[in-house]
């Protein structure tokens, strides 16, 4: 949690139990207990609605703004999956340090919607943006805009990321309004364009504006690519259906396969972070607060096999470029390769060091500190006088890709609660003077330079 965070969570968490619309004390388990929401981060919440066209879940909406920017120049989205441990996922993700670097770099918010799904229920009826979300996002942006004094919110561009129902709504989202979107991710789901649930619904068309907007189709093998059985091996014949629609007119679109995961989202942040940084640099407004994209520059680009290992130039490809996969340039093509082979991206730069390094009478060290763009937070190590006397955490955990300083969950979102940059020094000399320094470590294994030191 940031330092910023830490200092003033007890004096704002009653003043911010509810923002605009909808108290959080309406909310029943397991959405009853979201991470606290003091500036930098902001919430929203709105009831469900019984009105025909309007959405029937509760929703929770938590913005991360970055401290100091003055003008927004868009929104990352973050949006979820299906059932109530995604739904739940939500409520964390734009307290991603990860994320929160990318959306920093380029001057955006990081927006993490919850939707309160019942686990049964139909997650239909929130993941095709018509049965009333895409509206309520809408005006979440615009209560959100006057609640972090940001007006600009209301118009700027949206960066897409979606997981599974998430996809669906993500790249909906794009094909409803291109001209909004700057980039989309869909990890493991994808708008159907033949039959709409429910039926009443017309299937989704692709408009021309749509073909502008660089999309990536992302999946895991186990997703019906090499495992043919199985609750989501339809999950390939989905995205190659999208893609091939997509590509077939001309649209930016690729595919990434993870080559070690099934539905959940692996490592492909790794992946994902570098593809939308080098799709905002590109199609961002020059100046903050437009909200008028620029178009790709072709020039740039990279075409591969869909289920291919290299990625060349766009000049110097053979095949049909209709049916090739699509890369913004050379270095997300790299990307692409070593993580197509083998799930890793590499990384040799050391991460950003520490700041902000304190330490109370009583030997409790805490500090702050930014992801490394790249590779993330894995841990800290803590010095006391030049040597090493603990990390944090003391053994990185975790099932879901690469271990990590905010351990990550199913759906790509730190799992609660939320760690904390704290350490306790036990085995300080009693009487003597120490002075502390902190490293961080990335998720490839490279520390950063110690901070700066900090004594008692």
């Amino acid at each position: 949690m940031h330092t910023c965070l830490r200092s003033q969570v007890f004096r704002w968490s009653l003043l911010m139990a509810f923002v605009a619309v909808g108290a959080l004390s309406a909310q029943v388990a397991p959405y009853d207990a979201p991470p606290p929401a003091a500036p930098p981060y902001y919430r929203v919440r709105y009831d469900g609605s019984t009105k025909p066209g309007e959405l029937v879940y509760a929703v929770t909406y938590t913005l991360w703004v970055p401290p100091g920017v003055k003008t927004l120049r868009g929104v990352i989205v973050h949006q979820h999956g299906c059932g109530e441990g995604s739904c739940k996922s939500g409520q964390t993700a734009a307290y991603d340090l990860h994320w929160q670097a990318l959306a920093k770099k380029h001057e955006c918010a990081l927006l993490g919607p919850s939707y309160e799904q019942p686990e049964k229920e139909n997650c239909q009826l929130w993941c095709d943006p018509r049965n009333g979300s895409a509206k309520k996002f809408q005006q979440a942006l615009t209560d959100l805009a006057k609640a972090t004094q940001h007006p600009e919110l209301e118009t700027v561009p949206w960066a897409l990321w979606g997981h599974s129902g998430g996809g669906t709504w993500a790249g909906s989202m794009m094909l409803m309004h291109p001209d909004r979107v700057a980039a989309a991710w869909l990890r493991s789901g994808t708008p159907k364009l033949s039959a709409a649930t429910p039926a009443t619904l017309p299937p989704l068309s692709i408009p021309d504006a749509a073909l502008a907007v660089p999309a990536m189709c992302n999946l895991g093998t186990q997703e019906g690519v090499t495992v043919k059985e199985g609750r989501f091996a339809g999950v390939w014949k989905g995205n190659e259906a999208f893609f091939t629609a997509m590509r077939s007119k001309g649209g930016l679109i690729g595919v990434s396969v993870d080559p070690n995961s099934s539905h959940d989202c692996g490592n492909q942040r790794y992946l994902a972070i570098p593809w939308f940084d080098a799709c905002l640099a590109a199609r961002l407004p020059d100046k903050a607060g437009d909200a008028a994209l620029r178009p790709m520059k072709q020039e740039d680009a990279h075409l591969t096999a869909v289920l291919g290992d290299a990625a060349l130039p766009a000049a110097q490809y053979k095949g049909d470029a209709k049916t090739a996969s699509w890369l913004p340039d050379a270095r997300v093509a790299k990307a692409w390769t070593e993580y197509t082979k083998d799930g890793n991206v590499s990384d040799a730069t050391p991460p950003p060091a520490p700041a902000k390094v304190q330490v109370s009478a009583d030997g409790v060290i805490t500090w702050d500190a930014e992801a490394d763009f790249e590779s993330g937070i894995a841990a800290f190590i803590i010095e006391r006088d030049g040597k090493e006397i603990g990390r944090v955490p003391e053994k990185p955990s975790g099932s879901i890709g690469r271990p990590i300083f905010q351990k990550n969950g199913y759906s790509d979102s730190p799992s609660p609660p939320l760690a904390e940059m704290r350490y306790k020094d036990i085995g300080a000399e009693a009487g003597k003077k120490h002075s502390y320094t902190v490293r961080t470590v990335n998720s490839t294994g490279v520390s950063s330079s110690p901070s700066g030191a900090a004594t008692p």
